[in-house]
């Protein structure tokens, strides 16, 4: 017997969220015709909940996962481990990104990528340093923005570093300009966007 819409879906997804699916499917006569959200689903990426167990505080950056979701852009941050960030929420959830671009793109509009979550709802973000691989506080770190380094989606992006001396050096060595985390502007994040995100 062919599977049904719903059926394959929820195949697809990892068990642990196979419950969270069922509750976000149609139900009824329209369970199987009623596809007009499923697109909407399959780019989905859940928050991670805090797990007890791993010996990290709450609020602690957390290695990605592998199978973790950026909720901006689909892609895989393991994959891309010295442009990874995160946001880790008060209830210790957390969402990982696949660049600093698109944690400042997800931390500007919350709400558009997670309704279950808003900006006030973040209690730590964290983003890679580039020299070190260590994970540095996005608000404390340094973004070079204009070098000739492409980030993870093949665009323009922010390598991010925790000391202004790198970041000076390495736009001396690539070009760009150091930013402080309160100089990315709304206009750069779209300039550096444009390929990828919807323009509002």
């Amino acid at each position: 017997m062919p599977f049904t819409t719903r059926q394959f879906v929820q195949a697809g997804i990892a068990l642990s969220f196979a419950s969270a699916a069922a509750l976000l499917m149609p139900h009824g006569k329209n369970a199987v015709e009623g596809t007009a959200g499923l697109d909407d689903f399959c780019i989905v990426a859940p928050a991670l909940p805090y797990d007890p167990n791993s010996g990290l505080d709450k609020f602690e950056p957390r290695p990605v996962p592998a199978d973790a979701r950026c909720p901006v852009c689909g892609m895989y941050p393991a994959r891309f481990p010295r442009w990874a960030a995160q946001a880790i929420y008060h209830d210790g959830a957390v969402h990982f990104f696949d660049s600093p671009v698109n944690l400042h793109v997800f931390m500007a509009d919350v709400t558009r990528y997670n309704s279950g979550y808003s900006r006030t709802d973040i209690a730590a973000t964290f983003v890679t340093d580039v020299t070190s691989g260590h994970w540095t506080e996005s608000g404390r770190a340094y973004y070079v923005h204009g070098s000739d380094v492409l980030g993870p989606m093949r665009d323009g992006n922010l390598p991010a570093f925790s000391d202004r001396e790198a970041a000076e050096r390495f736009a001396a060595e690539r070009g760009g300009i150091v930013l402080s985390a309160e100089a990315i502007t709304p206009e750069i994040l779209r300039s550096l966007t444009h390929s990828v995100h919807h323009h509002h």
